[in-house]
Order: structure tokens, then sequence, then C-alpha cells
């Protein structure tokens, strides 16, 4: 099963401070910088290609300037950070040293830069706490832009992914504003990143598209480029032969973007390897291998031993399949690059299975299903964070620039007509008026509304839940308690001799009596408890939590108070008993129905063994 891959866009690290510290990555990789930014569970990680997080493309041509030019020296000093990040640590030291003689927009500008070392390091709380504060009280709108754009990026490097969107949203909302030309491209790189990483793959080829139509003058149509390759491989919109596959390559030349290219021909071998061209894919793998070993870069060299694995398993060549995604493991573990284990289990899976090892391919089952589950949840994760968000920008930022001429025409044309403009906003006052009547009218039928739908859940005469309700409730109360174990009892209590009172005394004395049997019930009971009148005389209790003791000891309380109560209507005193069944989940368990049935054969043998009484279940009615 193909993984998606991980989307980039930066020359700058941000590195967490668990991981590997930058020293080991300039020894290792290769690189000046990595790009760290991981949507969630991807399965490749890119070479870092352009503005970060709103980090801007300055130019690499730079000459020794003195702390006698301080506006000189900070931009400077923001050039080292990818290009020699000791000196940028000395010339920050400085910078901080230096801060109460600066300018306050001089000291926004070295914060961004205290604020992006904090991000490098991994200190994001510190980090998000000097962005917020440069977008909200620096006033400088391309300095928040920037401040903005990493921040987006951080919230996705720690999957904090609701103020991910929630920021994209805004960002994509303010984008029409934006005129710095590298600002603009760096933050529709990152929208078209959190797009595809949302699963809104529309979107994000969208942004891709407008990012490659925005490539500043020193910038490099690799980059955007590479991010719609990218976002149509996550999408499961890429072929062998797509046209964008082709565009990108060609705009990132071996030559010149050499980890750039490997990493799209790699590309290329992973869709061949699990498009059902696995000799495709080990031929292109062939070609690749000095090109990924010149460069040195990780991730290409996991992504290429992955593919091999995949493609010789497809071959049916068990052991040189093994024996790839083993390296996989072994190369995966002694870094921060768990993301790429998944397949290389999947593979060793499928070997040993194919082998008859039962153990060991248990065994990787195990780590493989482990990794998708995460990747999985990791996607549904960001999924729900878009949902809750509810972004829709495309359509309306597409047409913002549009309607802000319109809007200032419109703006002219209020200012030439006072008269219509005041006779306007007559009219709206009336038209608010109306829809506040309106409103006032549709809140008074949806509180008739909520009120009938109460009142359809009561018995009309006594104010308790009526049978259907009551059974409904107790049913989903009862599933409840099943699942925590809980206990409960269901008591069915029946008036003894009920209709004598009606025949002797009329229906309003039964009716002055129901009402009074329950007046006396609810005294004895809680507020989790369910009351209701199934019918009748018949009433039926649902005592949550509630052992066997407590549910006889309530149950005799309510029989002696209803029998010790008087009713006198018209002159005329009437008392009357119950009968009381018993039925307890810990013998019939939480089925509604058997404790129904248990707790009606109990009152039965309330009713047989003389009336005013109260019975349990089948033990009481042993004795009786």
């Amino acid at each position: 099963m193909r993984t998606a891959k991980a989307t980039f866009h930066s020359r700058i690290v941000i590195i967490p401070s668990t991981r590997r510290s930058p020293s080991e990555i300039l020894r290792t990789d290769g690189w000046r910088a990595r790009d760290m930014v991981q949507w969630g569970g991807s399965r490749r990680r890119r070479p870092a290609g352009m503005a970060f997080a709103g980090c801007l493309c300055w130019k690499m041509a730079y000459a020794v300037v003195a702390i006698a030019t301080p506006d000189a020296f900070i931009e400077q000093t923001q050039v080292l950070a990818t290009v020699d990040h000791p000196r940028f640590l000395r010339q920050l030291a400085l910078l901080n040293q230096e801060a109460p003689g600066l300018t306050p927009d001089q000291r926004w500008h070295l914060r961004y830069s205290n604020a992006w070392e904090a991000m490098y390091e991994g200190d994001y709380a510190k980090s998000e706490a000097l962005f917020q504060d440069i977008i909200r009280h620096s006033g400088n709108s391309r300095l928040a832009d920037r401040a903005s754009s990493m921040l987006l990026s951080q919230y996705g490097l720690t999957r904090r992914y609701t103020e991910a969107f929630e920021l994209a949203d805004r960002l994509a909302t303010r984008l029409p504003q934006i005129t710095d030309a590298q600002v603009r491209f760096a933050l529709l790189l990152n929208l078209s990143q959190a797009m595809g990483s949302a699963g809104q793959i529309d979107l994000a080829v969208h942004y891709a598209h407008m990012a490659m139509a925005a490539v500043p003058v020193d910038g490099h149509l690799c980059y955007p480029v590479s991010e719609l390759v990218d976002v149509l491989f996550n999408g499961h919109r890429l072929q062998p032969d797509s046209r964008e596959l082709q565009q990108a390559l060609a705009a990132c030349p071996a030559a010149s973007e050499p980890v750039y290219h490997t990493d799209l021909m790699l590309t290329l071998a992973d869709l061949y390897a699990h498009g059902g061209q696995p000799r495709e894919a080990l031929a292109l793998l062939d070609r690749l291998q000095s090109s990924v070993e010149a460069n040195g870069y990780v991730p290409n060299k996991l992504s290429a031993l992955g593919d091999r694995a995949w493609a010789l398993a497809e071959l049916g060549e068990n052991d040189a399949a093994r024996q790839a995604a083993l390296a996989v493991v072994a190369q995966a573990r002694s870094g921060d690059f768990g993301e790429f284990l998944k397949e290389p289990y999947e593979v060793l899976y499928r070997v040993e299975k194919k082998l008859g090892n039962t153990a060991a391919a248990l065994d990787y089952h195990e780590k493989f299903a482990a990794l998708d589950k995460a990747y999985l949840d990791d996607i549904h994760a960001r999924a729900l964070a878009y949902e809750a968000v509810q972004q829709h920008v495309l359509a309306q930022k597409l047409d913002t620039e549009r309607l802000g001429e319109q809007n200032a025409g419109l703006r002219a044309q209020q200012k030439l007509d006072a008269k219509t403009a005041e006779a306007n906003r007559l009219y709206l006052v009336l038209l608010l008026m109306a829809l506040g009547l309106a409103a006032l009218l549709m809140l008074r039928l949806k509180h008739s509304q909520l009120r009938f739908k109460r009142l359809s859940h009561l018995d009309g005469l006594t104010a308790i839940y009526n049978r259907q309700h009551f059974m409904d409730e107790a049913g989903r109360l009862l599933h409840q308690l099943e699942r925590r174990k809980g206990m409960a009892c269901l008591a069915i209590i029946d008036l003894d001799h009920f209709k004598r009172i009606n025949d002797s005394h009329g229906h309003a004395m039964g009716d002055e009596v129901l009402c009074r049997v329950v007046g006396a019930c609810k005294q004895h009971l809680r507020p989790v408890d369910l009351f209701g009148r199934l019918g009748g005389e018949e009433f039926g209790i649902l005592l949550t939590d509630c052992s066997r003791e407590q549910g006889m000891a309530i149950a005799e309380r309510m029989r002696a108070t209803i029998e010790a109560t008087a009713v006198e209507l018209d002159g005329v005193v009437v008392t009357v008993s119950t009968s009381i069944g018993l039925a307890f989940t810990d013998v019939a368990g939480h089925d509604l129905r058997r404790l129904c049935s248990e707790a009606d054969a109990a009152l039965y043998g309330a009713k047989r063994g003389g009336r005013n009484r109260v019975m349990a279940g089948v033990e009481d009615l042993a004795v009786a």
C-alpha cells in the first residue's frame, strides 16, 4: 500500500531539540538545511527548497557589514541563518547585546530572528510566543506576514492541526492584500501544503498553481512545481507519464538541483513499484543509485531502499526484498526516520508469510499494523481539524481583489449621493425591524416546538414520562450501565384495587389518587432515576447505580408512604395501597425486556401474596 509523501517548502531547518543537532545534519547529510516539517505520518521527506514558513529567500551574496549599520547587519544575520548557522548565532548574540540601542522596528526584526532560532532549536512555546507578539504588536505588516507563515508551518510540524487550519484560513483571507512577492510566494506554498495535508487536493493544487505564477524574480520554479507533484502524489492523482512530473523534472535539473531531481525520480520509481511495473522501478533505481549515494540525503536513501524492497517482493525475489527492507529498518532506527518503516515492515511480513515463517511474519505484521494505525489516525485528525475549521476559502479569495475595486466605486457613489444614502439607511432600519420581528416570532415558534416536544414525552395527568419515552430512556441508560458494569433496579408499581376507587368515587377521585401517588414516590427518588407511567394505575421506576439492598429499601419506603397517604376530594377521603415488583441487573442482566418480564412476574407474585407488599425477582417468588 502506497503512503503519502511529506511536503516541503523551506530553506530553513526546523529541528526539535530531541533530534539530531544541526552540526550532525551538516556532517551526515551534506546539506546546509533540511526541512523537518511533516504534516503527519508521511513516508518521504523532501529536501528543503523554499521560503519556509515565511522566512524569505534573501540573496546569498552579501558583504561583511559593521554593527554601525544595524539594518544591513540584521538583514545579513537573517541570511546567515541558513548559510552559516554558527556565525548566525554569534551575530544574533551581538544584536541582542545591542538591542537597547536599536530602533523599535529593528528590535522587531531582531525578535523575529530570535523566534526563528527558538523554532530551529525546537523550543516551540518560546517561538510561538515571539511570533504571536510580532503578529499582534509589531505594526509591520510584512514582518507580521512572515511570522504568520512561520507559525503556520510550526503548527503543522507540531501536529496542532486545528490551529494550523484556522491560521491558514486567516492567511488565505489576507492573501490579496499581500503585495511582497517573496512573502506571497512562501505563503502560497504553505497554503498548498496545509490544504494537501487536510485532503483538500483541489485547493492544494490551486495554491500550487498560484505559487508557480508568483515565483519571485530571484526565485526558482523548481519549488512550486515539486510542491504540485507532492500534492498530486498524495492525492493519488499522479501517474508515471503525468505532465506535471515531467515539468518538475525539467524545472529541477540534476546539475543545479540534484537532491530535488533525485527525489522526483524516486517518485517515478515509487509509481512504477506500486503500479504493477516492478522491473521498470528496479531499472530506474539502479540508474539512480550513484546519485542517491552522492547526494548523501538520508530520506532519499531510505526511499530508494523501500521502493527496491517493494519491487523485489512484487517479483517474488524474497531474499533480496528482505535484505532491502531490513536495510531500511536498520538505517531508520538509527535516526529520526520512523515514518519510513511502515512499508518495509509490510514487505517483511509478506516475505516471511510466503516462506512459512509464521512467528516472524506475525511480529512484522504487528509493527506494520501499529505504524499504519498511527498514520491513519493522523490523517483522520487532520481531516477532523479541517472540518471543524470549515475552510472554504478558494472561491472567496479568487474574487477578493476584484471586489475591492467594486467596493471602492460604491463608496465613492455613496459619498456623492448623501440623500440616497440616508434613504437607504432608513430602509435598512425598517428592514432590520422587520427582521427582528421575524426573528422574535421564529424564536417564539421554536420555544413552542421545544415545549410541545417536552410535553410529548410526558404523561398528561401526572407530568412524569409516558410509557414510550420511559422505555426509550430506560433502554439507553441500561446500555450505558452495562458498558461501565453499573447496577440498576427496575420497579413496577401497581395500585391495589384501583378500579374500585374509580367505580365508587368517580374518575376525578381516581386521577387525584394517581397524582398523589406520583408525588409520594418522588419523595424517595433521586434526580438520576427514571419515573414513568406505563398505563392506567401502573408505573415504572429505573433506579440507576442501585444495589439490591438499596432497591428493596427504596421500594419499601415508597410502599409505606403510599399506604399512609390519604386523598381527600369533595369531602371524601380514600386511601390506597400498592404492590411493587422489582428486578435487578445483577440477576436479570441489562436487557430491558428481561428486566420488565422479571419485574412483572414479581409484581404478580406480590398480588397473589396478598397485595400491599414488595417482591423482588425469582428469589422472593420462590419464598411466596
